[in-house]
């Protein structure tokens, strides 16, 4: 109103009035050392009827009205008040303004928040960190387990694999590492067959050798010349057995058969002469297919020799032995189909399967000698062109050879070798 006061009283009630104080703030007016009013909050009265603050306003004179900052202890806790002087030109009351606010009471809150903060982040890094190393640990488990199979793999004990559950970088690691354990017992197997296929084979003929040197005469020169042809003729059997095996260990091996184009034609031709020098026999090419197919030529010849010398062992000079090849279309695609069959005893249906096992012989072998390995590899040559092999009866007795394998060379499934019955001339 721009009017004066009338005194201190007065001023302080209109600054009582215009300021509102905050949540833990409080406002106490006094006049000549005796409380006058104070503001809303309820603990106003604790700050107006404390001690301390009621020595520092009754020490307040006009001559020495000086403001007064201090802390007190209440029973609401820490309070800091400031008591400001109020003095009226030429009027000798002295007023006492004071400002106090609830120190604990305003830190309570932001302790609250800060706790509530701190709580928050501590279950946050918690969980952060359960999450870190649930993550860490999932992708760490294909190593763990990697590491703990290459533990467990011993040289005798090479079944561990290591479970392959992704197909991310690790999976691919797994994979490779399944891969290689794979190969390296197949390597270790393959030593393994060999080393007892040698020994259970040539155990024969050596005990043979060395029974004949045994009850050798030097002195007579017909037992000399008898038993050097008996040696020479085992051991050229054992150079056959010895070379038979190492054929069936390399049949192991990814480099075992090399595929290239293969005139099927000329193929047959040339097997069909090469077999005629085995033995008399009435040899016949039953059916040639002039068509290129994928096949690696040097072990196809080895398989149809193998085919056509077991034919000649078990045939007379008057049976006939014919060769034939064919390609037709199967369910799986186009399919080749390879034959040796003759005319003489045939296979019984009992041993059509087993007389593919190594040193596997007959029933029924008219005294023909052999290591039993010869089948053997003629599967094993089969089945290196992603095909197989199988004994049938033949249309004119007999025993009837066939193998087959994909067009294109392994990789196409070959049609079953018994799916197909055509007799010569339907094949011709």
């Amino acid at each position: 109103t721009g009017e004066d006061f009338r005194g201190a009283g007065r001023l302080m009630s209109v600054a009582m009035e215009r300021n509102v104080p905050g949540t833990n703030e409080m406002f106490v007016s006094y006049l000549d050392g005796q409380h006058q009013q104070s503001s809303p909050p309820t603990f106003s009265r604790v700050v107006a009827d404390d001690p301390v603050v009621q020595e520092v306003v009754a020490g307040l004179t006009p001559e020495s009205a000086t403001t007064v900052e201090q802390e007190i202890e209440t029973e609401i806790g820490r309070v800091w008040f400031v008591v400001v002087p109020v003095t009226v030109a030429d009027r000798q009351e002295v007023g006492a303004y004071v400002m106090a606010s609830a120190l604990d009471r305003s830190l309570a809150a932001e302790t609250a928040v800060m706790r509530t903060y701190a709580i928050v982040c501590s279950v946050a890094l918690v969980l952060l960190g359960l999450f870190a190393w649930l993550v860490v640990s999932r992708l760490l488990r294909p190593l763990r387990q990697l590491s703990a199979t290459a533990t467990r793999v011993t040289e005798t004990d090479l079944s561990q694999r290591v479970p392959v559950a992704t197909d991310d970088d690790l999976g691919e690691l797994a994979g490779a590492f399944n891969t290689m354990l794979d190969r390296l017992s197949t390597a270790i197997e393959t030593q393994r067959r060999f080393l007892d296929d040698a020994g259970h084979e040539l155990r024969t003929p050596l005990t043979v050798l060395r029974g004949h040197l045994e009850v050798l005469d030097p002195d007579d020169p017909a037992d000399v010349r008898e038993t050097r042809d008996l040696l020479l003729d085992e051991t050229s059997r054992m150079g056959q057995i010895v070379e038979e095996l190492v054929l069936l260990a390399k049949a192991e091996r990814s480099d075992f058969v090399t595929l290239a184009p293969v005139d099927l034609g000329r193929f047959t031709d040339d097997v069909h002469d090469k077999a005629r020098a085995l033995g008399a026999r009435r040899w016949v090419v039953d059916a040639r297919a002039d068509v290129e197919v994928a096949g690696d030529a040097h072990r196809l010849t080895q398989a149809v020799l193998q085919l056509a010398d077991n034919a000649v062992k078990f045939t007379g000079a008057d049976d006939e032995v014919g060769i034939g090849t064919q390609v037709y279309d199967g369910p799986s695609g186009r399919t080749v189909r390879l034959w040796v069959r003759d005319t003489g005893p045939g296979v019984p249906p009992e041993e059509a399967e087993r007389i593919f096992d190594r040193f596997a012989r007959g029933s029924d072998t008219g005294g023909a000698s052999g290591s039993g390995l010869g089948l053997a590899i003629v599967r094993a040559i089969a089945q290196g062109h992603g095909g197989d092999v199988v004994v049938e009866r033949s249309d004119g007795g007999g025993a009837r050879f066939v193998m087959t394998w994909p067009l294109g060379g392994p990789g196409q499934r070959a049609v079953p070798p018994e799916t197909r019955h055509e007799t010569a001339e339907e094949a011709a």
